[in-house]
C-alpha cells in the first residue's frame, strides 16, 4: 500500500501526532492520494510505455496530455512510424513538434503516441496538498461541522464542508491532464 501514497507517511504522522504506521493514518493517506489521482486524472507517478491516439492539430506543436514527458519510444502517423528527430521532437513538457517544416495534420486519431511520463518523486506541491487532505480526513469526524463536549467545542471550516483548499485545487489544475481545450 505504501508504494501507492503520494507523500510520506512520516511526515503526516508528524502533524498528527500518531506513528506513522498507524492504520487511520495510512488509510487517510491512500484515501487523500487516491482523491489526488482522480482529481488530476492520471497516476502522476511514473507510468512506463503508455500508447494512446491522439488527434492531428493542424499545427507545428501538440501536448501530450500527461507530464513531465521522460521518453518518447514511438510516433505513428496514420500507422506509419516516424523517426525521432528528423520527423519529430519532444520535449520533458510535453511538446512533440512536427519536424522539416510540415504539420500535425488536422484529423481525428491519426496519432498513436507511445511514451513515458510521470514523477519519479512526486512534487513538494502534490505531497503538501496530500498531506492537508489526509489530516482533515483522519481528523473530520463525517457530516460534524460543530462539536461541543463540557467547556470545549470545535468547529470545522470550509475545507471540512467543501472538502478542498484552494492550495489544492491550483496543484490539481497544474497537475491535470491536459486536453485540446486547455488554456
Amino acid at each position: 500500500m505504501a508504494t501507492d501514497l503520494l507523500a510520506d507517511p512520516a511526515e503526516l504522522a508528524v502533524w498528527l501526532g500518531r506513528p506513522a504506521d498507524d492504520p487511520k493514518l495510512l488509510a487517510a493517506l491512500q484515501a487523500a492520494s487516491r482523491r489526488f489521482r482522480g482529481a488530476v486524472g492520471h497516476p502522476v507517478t511514473i507510468v512506463a510505455g503508455e500508447t494512446l491516439r491522439l488527434d492531428g492539430t493542424g499545427r507545428e506543436a501538440l501536448l501530450l496530455p500527461v507530464w513531465p514527458t521522460v521518453a518518447v519510444s514511438s510516433v505513428k502517423l496514420d500507422g506509419t512510424t516516424l523517426v525521432e528527430a528528423a520527423d519529430y521532437a519532444w520535449s520533458q513538457a510535453g511538446m512533440l513538434r512536427r519536424l522539416g517544416g510540415t504539420c500535425w495534420p488536422d484529423r481525428l486519431g491519426c496519432l498513436e503516441v507511445t511514451y513515458t511520463h510521470g514523477w519519479a518523486q512526486v512534487p513538494d506541491d502534490i505531497a503538501e496538498v496530500v498531506i492537508d487532505q489526509a489530516r482533515a480526513l483522519y481528523t473530520v469526524t463525517p457530516g460534524v461541522q460543530s462539536k461541543a463536549v463540557g467547556g470545549q467545542s470545535v468547529t470545522f471550516g470550509a475545507q471540512a464542508a467543501v472538502g478542498v483548499t484552494d492550495q489544492w485545487t491550483r496543484a490539481v489544475n497544474r497537475h491535470k491532464v491536459r486536453t485540446g481545450s486547455d488554456p
